[in-house]
């Protein structure tokens, strides 16, 4: 059996290759907002009643984007 603690060549990530996840995330957020917001004003809907179907995955991204951070943090004071 191998100890799989270390991680290899493939899986180490680099604060900069973690930055440019973050940013696209942060864009990809952004743009499902905007269009989401979008399609409900010409479905005529209130928008808070898009948000409120929309909430799940805007915490699930935001959840990862804190996990990517603080991975990012982690990565750049270890260096």
């Amino acid at each position: 059996m191998t100890d799989n603690s270390e991680p290899t060549a493939t899986q180490q990530v680099t604060a900069q290759e973690l930055a440019e996840v973050i940013a696209e995330l942060e864009q990809y957020r952004e743009r499902l907002l905007n269009e989401t917001l979008t399609a409900a004003k010409r479905a005529k809907l209130p928008p808070s009643k898009a948000l409120a179907q929309l909430e799940p995955q805007l915490a699930e991204i935001d959840a990862k984007l804190q996990e990517w951070r603080e991975r990012q943090a982690a990565l750049s004071t270890s260096n």
